[in-house]
Formats: C-alpha cells, sequence, structure tokens
C-alpha cells in the first residue's frame, strides 16, 4: 500500500487558535499559554482513510501549514499557500469580527487554489455560552458558507470536532484525486 503525501492549509486571524487546534490533532495535546506563530510552521500526521475510491485503505500523509496571519506577513502568504490541495479556515467564535474576516481569508486561498477543499472551524466553542453558538454561525458569510465542505464549531481545548474537520478534510483532498 502506498502513501499519499497533501498539504493544507491552516488560514485566520491572530489567536483564534489555528495552532493549538493542530497541536491537539497531531499531538493530542493543549496549552492555554499563547505562542504566536512566526512565518509558517509545518506539521505532518499519518492518517490512514478507509473506503477511498474502491481501495480498501489510503495512507496519507497530511503537512498542515499554520500560516501566520498578521497585515505584515498579507504579501508572502500566497507563497505559502501555493500548491495545497485544502484549507481549514479559523475563526473564533468568543469574536465575531474573526468570523465576519473569514471571507478575506477564503479570497486570499481561493486566488492561489481556486479548486482547493474548505472546512470552517469556528474555534473556542467551549468559551462561548451553548444558546450563542447557532446565532454566531450565522455570521459565516454566504460565500464562505457555499464553498465549505462544512462548518464546524470546534473546541482545541476538548477536543470537540477536531479530529473531524482534519479527517473530513484529508478524505475530501484524496477523493478528488
Amino acid at each position: 500500500m502506498s502513501t499519499i503525501s497533501k498539504k493544507m492549509c491552516m488560514v485566520g486571524d491572530f489567536s483564534v487558535g489555528k495552532t493549538s487546534l493542530i497541536r491537539r490533532f497531531v499531538d493530542r495535546q493543549f496549552s492555554d499559554q499563547y505562542l504566536s506563530t512566526v512565518g509558517v510552521k509545518i506539521s505532518r500526521k499519518a492518517v490512514e482513510l478507509q473506503n477511498v475510491k474502491q481501495q480498501e485503505t489510503v495512507n496519507l500523509q497530511l503537512l498542515i501549514w499554520d500560516i501566520e496571519e498578521h497585515t505584515k506577513f498579507k504579501a508572502i502568504a500566497p507563497s505559502y499557500l501555493q500548491g495545497a490541495s485544502g484549507v481549514i479556515l479559523v475563526a473564533d467564535l468568543s469574536r465575531q469580527e474573526t468570523i465576519e474576516r473569514l471571507i478575506e481569508h477564503l479570497n486570499l486561498f481561493s486566488y492561489m487554489n481556486p479548486k482547493c477543499e474548505i472546512i470552517v472551524a469556528l474555534n473556542k466553542a467551549d468559551l462561548v455560552a451553548e444558546k450563542d453558538l447557532e446565532k454566531l454561525t450565522q455570521y459565516v458569510p454566504q460565500p464562505v458558507a457555499e464553498k465549505a465542505l462544512g462548518i464546524y464549531q470546534t473546541s482545541a481545548k476538548t477536543g470537540d470536532y477536531v479530529d473531524e474537520i482534519f479527517q473530513k478534510l484529508a478524505y475530501s483532498m484524496v477523493v478528488k484525486i
């Protein structure tokens, strides 16, 4: 059985939890300490996908690019985004403006990768009252919602929906080959 390698990116405003989601998925860990990503950090995770295109199992080496999102970085961001098969657009449910800015991230990413698979992670669901989750999800810009494979209310702290977003994106990227 061969191994396929695919690049995916994590994109979103600063401090939305991109690094924490990756750390929860790859290392099964969480830390409350905030560490800002400088430039790009690449993580690897082997993922075994079942029942893909008449094959019993496909081994996927997922290359996860954690990309800094600061104004000074926007000029070089496109070069980091190039060649990705998928993206997880991340927003912070406790900061509505990060949800509204998902459209900016989608536009930048789609410009570089127009046929890419997209998942939306509305992170830090553990910080928001359950009654407010549905209302906040409605702030996802319509073009983002229409292009996304799914919108998930995630928590890197509790692990809610973390594996699901990476698995669904991984499966979609392989099926699209």
